[in-house]
């Protein structure tokens, strides 16, 4: 048997047990065997009853004092019971539907009892234990994510199968030099520990190996895929022109902001290029911070472009920089898609022979035909939303520019590093004087109506607010359309007020007209998806409501919620949830609790994982088997430096020694769309 092979060849496994298993994303043996337990049960440590913990998962060697009896409690539902007891306490056992389980069950015959304990101190109870005979003492249980009619034990035998015919055949993917240097064990007692561990330290050392060869591969190919040589830059700042472009501001900067632009001046006067990544809470002001850095640019006779996702957001950048630099002599150019063909051909033509110094754009300024006389400083917006390969396509270009990749979306540092590799962070910690924090409730659809009514009370102020909505796909049915809820909220409870709406499948001109109408107050509610997510700035509009709120990820909604509160009136965003989820509810209290996006980023990454922590796979970030970016943080700095290691000897991994690492690499990223490694 090969790892390629299919599953089903594995004994025990069969064809009708492998289309089971392709469920969980286990095809192949290789598949299988690195399927890990998500957590172990410990039968090695026996706990009497007397001294067993309320709320504890305990493993209990106790004898039975009956068979267990049988009791029908409706259709569907059979329960079994019976007691235990070890000369310490009883333990009152209650086994649910299984009635393999409770016949496993002999009067006066010991078992081991292996579950939660719950009751109170007098009274112990286990409700549907895991039973076995009393001298199977002596192992830790690999416990799986399973599927319908595929169970952990089911699981837990293929896996043994395999691991009996294939073992041998686990090829060594890290080089021994890693091995020794990071204090590795082989890949074959990796697996054969992470599944049956002989005791905990055995199944710690097959962690470790296990999370550190997944983050060097995720290292490595983030590298070879994103990473751009950094040589002599072609622009270094001779005159440092930023205290002038300060100075001319109307307001005062957070210490934060000055902090960062300091920074970056110093970057620019290096011979090698900047690589930056600016992180800044929602309304921390970073677009004040990449004006400083254009202003320099242009001063120091060198192009800037600066690319957003979406066109609103591209506006508002070019707005926000020609009010900026009205004054200094600056004339920035706007380029997107629905740009005139006669606007964009000047523009063209103007940025290849260097009349035009600055230019904010969408995707369109990738375009093959948009050439810069001497491009000397890239400035890209909410980059994680760009794919892998465009992220280098702006850099050539330009010879070499400095690099400025700002983000609204914080990103923990973990994250921040494996994603945007060795650029050096920099953080604006405070929100400009002025800013009160969002006021954020969760309630459910029962106070609808007083949450639409408190809408209203804004709106009579003079005040403005959104409604949003997730996107509804096909079937969903129990879900609010913006179209259908823009035409009720219309037609009823806001029938004298001016609504608006916007979503992502109107084309830009009509976008822009309702963004604009929103800007001037001629709209007082704007109903809309997750266009308004990132960019649009309206500080009149201080309340928000979110519908169906639990369709959201953390950093969405919390990038949602930053759409108000950007002036001084206080500020309130509603989220309206029916969920029943515990997960889904633990996100929307989350936001409740705490307007910090650092903190909101962290829990969102603990709690959904990296690959879909930003909500899409565009950045080029795989899902990972076993290792945790928050927990697993000093491994990841390791494997970080090794990576580095790696590459400066070896920049395509194509040495013998590393024709594993590479195959690891091609595996974890092979789907994953948007880039392709050097």
């Amino acid at each position: 048997m090969e790892l390629k092979d299919s599953v089903q060849f594995i004994k025990g496994v069969g064809g009708k047990r492998a289309e089971l298993f392709k469920k969980l994303g286990i095809v192949t043996v290789r598949d299988l065997l690195f399927f890990f337990p998500r957590t172990y049960e410990d039968w090695s440590k026996i706990c009497t009853i007397a001294d067993a913990a309320i709320g504890d998962f305990c493993c209990i060697r106790a004898i039975a004092d009956r068979k267990p009896i049988e009791q029908r409690i409706r259709k569907g539902l059979t329960i079994y019971k019976t007691n235990a007891t070890d000369g310490t306490g009883i333990l009152k056992i209650t086994i649910f539907n299984s009635k393999f389980t409770a016949q496993k069950i002999e009067e006066g015959k010991e078992y081991l009892f292996f579950g939660r304990i719950s009751g109170s101190l007098w009274q112990k109870e286990m409700n549907t234990p895991s039973v076995e005979k009393s001298e199977r003492n002596d192992r830790i249980r690999p416990i799986y994510r399973q599927t319908e009619s595929l169970s952990s034990k089911i699981i837990e035998k293929a896996v043994a199968n395999a691991i009996d015919s294939c073992i041998d055949i686990i090829p060594e993917s890290l080089p021994q030099y890693i091995m020794d240097k990071y204090y590795l064990c082989s890949i074959r007692d990796a697996i054969k520990n992470i599944h049956f561990p002989i005791d905990s330290d055995y199944a710690s050392l097959a962690r470790r190996r296990l999370i550190f060869e997944e983050l060097l591969t995720l290292s490595l190919g983030l590298r070879l895929m994103g990473s751009v040589k950094r040589k002599k830059a072609s622009l270094s700042v001779v005159n440092d022109c930023s205290d002038s472009f300060v100075k001319s501001l109307p307001f005062t900067l957070t210490a934060s902001q000055s902090d960062a632009i300091k920074t970056i001046s110093e970057d620019m006067s290096e011979s090698i290029p900047m690589n930056r990544l600016l992180q800044g809470d929602v309304g921390s002001g970073k677009t004040v911070v990449a004006a400083a850095a254009v202003y320099n640019a242009v001063k120091n006779g060198f192009q800037a472009v600066f690319m957003a996702p979406t066109e609103i957001l591209a506006t508002q950048h070019y707005n926000t920089l020609c009010k900026m630099f009205e004054n200094h002599g600056i004339t920035p150019e706007l380029l997107t898609g629905s740009t005139k063909l006669s606007d964009k051909r000047r523009i063209i033509s103007q940025l290849a022979n260097g009349e035009t110094g600055v230019v904010v754009g969408t995707h369109a300024v990738l375009s093959d035909n948009v050439t810069f006389n001497n491009l000397g400083l890239v400035i890209t917006d909410e980059q994680h939303r760009f794919g892998v390969e465009q992220r280098a396509v702006l850099g050539k270009k330009g010879n070499n520019p400095h690099v400025l990749v700002m983000s609204a979306t914080p990103i923990p540092r973990t994250l921040a590093l494996m994603i945007y590799g060795d650029l050096d962070i920099s953080v604006l910690k405070e929100l400009p004087k002025g800013r009160k924090p969002v006021q954020t409730f969760f309630v459910t659809s029962n106070k609808r109506e007083r949450a639409l009514n408190f809408v209203k009370q804004h709106l009579d102020k003079g005040l403005q607010g959104y409604v949003v909505c997730p996107l509804v796909e096909d079937g969903e049915l129990d879900l609010i359309s913006a179209e259908s809820y823009a035409e009720t909220l219309k037609s009823g409870v806001f029938k004298d007020y001016s609504v608006g709406l916007l979503h992502g499948k109107m084309n830009s001109r009509d976008k822009d007209r309702v963004m604009q109408d929103f800007y001037s107050g001629k709209l007082q509610l704007l109903v809309s998806t997750t266009v308004i997510e990132v960019g649009v700035d309206v500080p009149n509009a201080v309340i928000m409501v979110i519908e169906n709120a639990e369709r959201f990820g953390l950093s969405q909604l919390h990038q949602l919620r930053g759409r108000i509160g950007r002036g001084t009136e206080e500020s309130t965003c509603i989220l309206i949830s029916d969920a029943s989820n515990p997960e889904a509810r633990q996100r929307l209290n989350t936001m409740v609790k705490t307007t910090d996006g650092f903190k909101i980023a962290d829990e969102d990454l603990r709690m959904r994982g990296p690959g879909d922590f930003f909500g899409t796979k565009q950045h080029g970030l795989p899902d990972l088997q076993i290792a945790n970016m928050l927990t697993d943080s000093h491994l990841l700095s390791e494997a970080a430096s090794a990576a580095q290691e790696i590459l400066s000897n070896d920049p395509s991994l194509s040495d013998d020694i590393h024709k594993g690492l590479r195959r690891n690499v091609i595996r974890l990223f092979s789907g994953i769309t948007g880039g392709t490694m050097n």
